[in-house]
């Protein structure tokens, strides 16, 4: 997975997985899912995304199965 976070546009990218984007959905209008050529989501951008979320607040843990 990876995370990008885009300053000058407040946009926040979550890539589930490398794929070949074959379509993007609107959620809402500052939601967008990427979908792949199997149909299942590989990224979602969030647009406004410092008004969405707590960007500055942001930490990852990775859970063991």
């Amino acid at each position: 997975m990876r995370i990008q976070y885009f300053q000058d546009t407040d946009t926040l990218y979550i890539a589930f997985r490398p794929a070949d984007i074959a379509e993007t959905k609107d959620l809402d209008e500052n939601t967008l899912l990427d979908i792949d050529t199997q149909g299942q989501i590989c990224g979602i951008t969030i647009e406004h995304a410092s008004d969405r979320a707590d960007i500055p607040q942001f930490s990852f843990e990775q859970v063991a199965a």
